[in-house]
């Protein structure tokens, strides 16, 4: 293809059209992408049995499909923000977004394992870069006075991935085979495509830095302390997310149908937390907001670790309440953590955003580990305990991090 492409000069930046504060209905389109990338990441984990049956191998390799996401995307963030971080923002995001929709059809049409693995690392890479540029995008966009309530509408598409297009992705499943549900999210990436190329002013790329300047940023201590707080805080929700169905069916004794009403109480807590929580940190400051967070995430854990003392005394009267505190908190704290990196950084806010998200699938692969390890050890009422414990050490690296951020 040469320039004279339509797409190519669509994805061309013009220096007639710039971001500056924005309407924040505008980044809908950015919600909605993250919601395509939440939707695909998460929803794997309940069609591994079909893909495994219908690739012919075992359940553990197919599990090796979510490992090599994790780690794909762990390790891709920061450096597709290295690589990219000369490129206008809005064709960074479409680009990104054309990977992402294409790696959704080529698993649609994977022939064999190896291709569904090629895929995913396609997939992988792709949401490693939309994610942080996108929440960078928003940062900019919505200006200081609004730079919480913008970054949450980002963490919001991946909450309402939870809440609606991971069961909608595992019905699809059952219904018409998991080849299926990577064709819907491939429309729903080309919806977000359209709308970033029609509605999404062009933003001029950060200012340049040196590997050096990057390394540095790395060595910080107050970006560390951010980072280290992001994987503690996902370690301790992904404690018990992984393997809440097992959980509430051994501590609260709810039967299997009860998953599907307890998930969409979580993730409609977790939606209204996002938002809240964006609100509060334009309005008190994002450090306050997750302390705040924290020490209500650390309550709902603790009530999960007391309640399951309670057997038989109607545990099910103590849970659910603490589960929508678990929503709440947890992803409300979440999208403070973004904006106390950006008002550390601002001007390497998409550097410092990769490594969250890079710190948020090292947290929750290490919660899942945690949870697993429980799990074998047939006490999964314990794992309160563990998530506790991985709350009260994210609660106690923001109080003694400093008042920085």
């Amino acid at each position: 293809m040469t320039s004279a492409d339509p797409v190519l000069q669509e994805l061309e930046p013009d220096s007639g059209r710039t971001a500056g504060p924005v309407a924040l209905g505008t980044l809908f389109w950015l919600t909605l992408g993250a919601f395509a990338i939440g939707t695909e990441g998460f929803m794997i984990a309940g069609l591994l049995p079909s893909v495994a049956r219908d690739l012919n191998v075992g359940l553990t390799a197919a599990g090796h499909l979510v490992t090599a996401f994790s780690l794909a995307y762990a390790i891709g963030a920061p450096v597709m923000a290295v690589l990219t971080a000369g490129l206008e923002r809005r064709r960074l995001l479409a680009l990104a977004m054309v990977g992402f929709a294409l790696g959704n059809l080529l698993a649609a049409l994977a022939p064999d394992y190896a291709g569904l693995l090629v895929a995913r690392l396609l997939l992988a890479l792709s949401a490693a870069t939309f994610m942080p540029a996108a929440s960078s995008y928003a940062a900019s966009s919505g200006g200081r006075e609004r730079r919480g309530r913008a970054l949450s509408m980002v963490t919001t598409g991946l909450t309402l991935a939870i809440v609606a297009g991971v069961p909608l992705g595992v019905l699809i499943g059952q219904g018409f085979g998991w080849r299926a549900t990577f064709f819907g999210v491939a429309g729903l990436a080309a919806l977000s495509l359209a709308g970033i190329l029609a509605r999404l002013p062009h933003q001029k790329p950060g200012a340049a830095t040196s590997l050096g300047e990057r390394v540095a940023l790395a060595k910080r201590g107050d970006i560390l302390a951010v980072l280290a707080t992001s994987v503690l805080t996902v370690a301790a929700t992904f404690t018990v997310y992984t393997y809440l169905g097992a959980f509430i069916a051994g501590v609260a004794g709810l039967g299997p149908q009860a998953l599907a009403p307890v998930l969409l109480g979580f993730g409609l807590a977790s939606a209204v937390g996002t938002q809240l929580s964006g609100s509060a940190a334009d309005r008190w400051g994002a450090r306050h907001t997750v302390i705040v967070c924290g020490g209500l995430a650390l309550l709902a854990y603790l009530t999960f670790a007391l309640g399951a003392a309670l057997r038989p005394a109607q545990p099910p009267h103590v849970m659910l309440p603490a589960i929508l505190l678990w929503g709440l908190a947890s992803w409300g704290l979440i999208a403070a953590q973004q904006a106390r990196l950006v008002a550390l950084a601002p001007a390497l806010a998409p550097v410092s955003l990769s490594m969250n998200s890079s710190a948020i699938y090292l947290g929750s692969a290490m919660g899942a580990a945690a949870g697993a390890w429980v799990v074998a050890d047939g006490a999964v009422e314990r794992l309160g305990w563990v998530a506790a414990a991985f709350g009260l050490a994210a609660l106690l690296s923001v109080l003694l991090a400093g008042r920085r951020g």
